[in-house]
C-alpha cells in the first residue's frame, strides 16, 4: 500500500556501513553472557525508562510497509514472513518499538491521529490469521506533518530519536536509502530481507545494544 511509506527501487549499498558480521555477533555473545532468562511480562516503556536513567537502552524503530507488513494493491495485508515471530522476540525481551513511516499529512493534525488513521487503512484489509500487534508501539508511531518531512527526509528520525531520550536507536526498513540515512542520523541501520542475511537484525544483537553505555558510538551493518 503506497500511503504507508514511499520507497525507492535503488538497490545501492549504503557507504556508510562498516561493521563486519563478524562484530555484530561478537555483540550477540556479549548478550548471551550479560543478560539473565527474560522473566514474566512487564511494559517496554517502563523497562526504556529505567534504562534511560543509566543510558544503558535501546529502542528499535520499523518502516512499515514491506518490512513488518506486506501492502500490496491487491488489498491483501498481512505480515511479511518471521515478522510477527521477531516482534514477539522483541517483546519478550521488553525491548520497545516504535514505528517511523508515511503517510499522508491530511490523516490528521497529530501523530496520534495519524497513527488512528493508519490503524484502520491497514486493520481494514488485514488478511493475516493474527491481527498486528499494535500495542507494542504504543504512542511511538511518527508520521510526517507535512509533506516535506516525508521519508527520505530526516525530520521523522530526527523526531524518533529525540522521543529515545538517551537509548540507542536502530531503524529497520527494506531500502538501502532509508537505512543509509538513518545511518548518517545516529541509528544502528539494518536493511531487511537480503539474500543471505537474516530477515531482521537479531534480538540478542539489539540485546547486547542495550547493555552497553550509550557513550560509544552506535555501529551499522553492512556487506
Amino acid at each position: 500500500m503506497k500511503t504507508t511509506s514511499a520507497k525507492t527501487t535503488s538497490t545501492k549499498e549504503p557507504s556508510v556501513r562498516r561493521v563486519t558480521w563478524r562484530m555484530l555477533l561478537a555483540l550477540g555473545g556479549m548478550a548471551a553472557l550479560a543478560v539473565p532468562a527474560a522473566g514474566p511480562a512487564e511494559a517496554a516503556s517502563h523497562t526504556a525508562d529505567q534504562g534511560a536513567r543509566t543510558g544503558r537502552c535501546v529502542m528499535v524503530y520499523f518502516d512499515l510497509g514491506e518490512t513488518l507488513v506486506h501492502t500490496a494493491e491487491d488489498k491483501s495485508v498481512h505480515y511479511l514472513p518471521g515478522a510477527a515471530e521477531y516482534l514477539r522476540a522483541l517483546r519478550a525481551r521488553h525491548i520497545p518499538v516504535g514505528l517511523i513511516t508515511n503517510v499522508p499529512p491530511s490523516w490528521g493534525a497529530t501523530d496520534e491521529e495519524r497513527a488512528a488513521e493508519l490503524k484502520k487503512v491497514i486493520d481494514k484489509d488485514w488478511a493475516g490469521s493474527s491481527p498486528f500487534a499494535w500495542s507494542d508501539f504504543g504512542d511511538r508511531i511518527f508520521t510526517p506533518r507535512t509533506e516535506a518531512e516525508r521519508k527520505p527526509a530526516p525530520a521523522l528520525w530526527k523526531r524518533a530519536k529525540k522521543a529515545a531520550g538517551s537509548c540507542r536507536v536502530v531503524y529497520q526498513a527494506e531500502t538501502a536509502e532509508e537505512t543509509q540515512v538513518g545511518s548518517s542520523l545516529g541509528y544502528l541501520a539494518y536493511q531487511v530481507d537480503r539474500p543471505g542475511w537474516p530477515a531482521f537484525l537479531p534480538v540478542r544483537v539489539i540485546t547486547a545494544l542495550s547493555h552497553l553505555p550509550h557513550g560509544n558510538p552506535a555501529p551499522s551493518k553492512g556487506r
